[in-house]
């Protein structure tokens, strides 16, 4: 039986544990209210910037450098706990005055956003040129088109951007017959820009992106049998012909098989292309397969000379990853719903095309 000397010592000790956790418990109450509370009186104004691609953790130590917040993980706790994790890239006004609450909210509101900040939206498969054309109505002429275009075809620049970003190799690019030497690599996104940016801002930022998804997809860019720039050409070839992402890894396998039995890829699309400032009508693509260029691959054996359009993430992953099939060819009905039929040989081909009235 204990003594009462002993059940005595127990009750300290208990009562000293009891103690602890309860000091323990206000001292954590303390730092996550003092944490998720303001750091100052709003006397303070912060232009503060959130980069394309930047990551979470990131966004909240620069707002711990800014002395926006006091505590960056009781500020991700929160974050994640109330899913304000989803970022707006772009500029914003904030000030010392607002609690952890309310900048996680301004962050997530494109609405928010500095009223000054450019937004340029690039979708997947345009064209180098219209991306130009794009940037220069949105700088309102600072920059024309050609002014643009120029510095894109300025193997000099591009040996400067070599420097920078791994993916680019110069000897790829080096070649006077590409309509625009950088086209393949403007990574479709939604850009956030400042009216002082210089072209080459400009153009690292959609460059910054490609670099994103680059870095991602590395391991299976260094294990493909192509170069960098032979996947951003067929991926771009991928992204044009198909008309929903699901076809994507299909297609792609269709035109591995054909590249390994060599045959031409005789695909329309790069017709498009090669006829350019000619092309008015997705029918010019059809009607002229004979045209005389390195990118018209009814002509040309292999890929084409280089990317057609800049391809978005699911075409290059399809041209990574692509579905193994036994297709050799492929039709989509235009004039209908746009599905894709895959045949394995050339009369079964010939009956669909047949079939969805397509001229051959």
């Amino acid at each position: 039986m204990p003594t009462r000397r002993k059940v005595n010592s127990v009750r300290v000790v208990l009562l000293v544990v009891v103690f602890i956790l309860i000091i323990a418990g206000l001292g954590s109450i303390f730092v996550v209210k003092n944490g998720l509370s303001s750091t100052g009186n709003g006397d303070k104004e912060v232009v503060f910037t959130i980069e394309n691609n930047e990551s979470f953790d990131s966004v909240l130590e620069n707002l711990k450098k800014e002395d926006l917040i006091s505590n960056a993980s009781v500020a991700k706790l929160y974050a994640k706990a109330s899913h304000n994790t989803n970022f707006v890239a772009g500029t914003f006004e904030l000030d010392n005055g607002m609690s952890v609450k309310n900048i996680l909210s301004t962050l997530q509101d494109s609405t928010k956003l500095k009223k000054d900040a450019l937004v340029l939206k690039i979708p997947e498969g345009k064209w180098a040129k219209e991306i130009a054309a794009e940037i220069s109505s949105l700088y309102d002429g600072k920059y024309s088109t050609e002014e643009i275009l120029n510095q894109w075809n300025d193997i000099s620049y591009i040996k400067k951007l070599a420097k920078d970003y791994s993916f680019i190799h110069v000897d790829d690019l080096n070649n006077d017959n590409y309509k625009v030497k950088l086209e393949g690599y403007l990574f479709p996104d939604t850009y956030f820009l400042e009216k002082d940016d210089s072209l080459d801002d400009i153009t690292r930022v959609l460059l910054d992106r490609f670099d994103v998804m680059y870095k991602e997809n590395k391991k299976a860019f260094d294990q493909s049998d192509l170069s960098i720039h032979q996947i951003i050409s067929l991926a771009s070839v991928v992204q044009f012909e198909a008309s929903k992402p699901s076809d994507m890894k299909t297609i792609a396998g269709v035109f591995y098989n054909r590249l390994d039995q060599g045959m031409k890829l005789q695909s329309s699309v790069t017709v498009c292309y090669a006829l350019y400032d000619d092309f008015n009508d997705p029918k010019d693509c059809e009607t002229n397969p004979e045209i005389d260029s390195p990118y018209n691959t009814y002509l040309h054996e292999g890929l084409p000379i280089g990317p057609i359009l800049n391809p978005g993430d699911e075409a290059i992953k399809a041209v990574l990853k692509p579905e193994k099939t036994d297709y050799l060819f492929f039709a989509a009905d235009i004039y209908g719903d746009g599905k894709v039929y895959y045949t394995k040989t050339y009369e079964e081909h010939l009956q669909k095309c047949e079939e969805l009235g397509l001229n051959l």
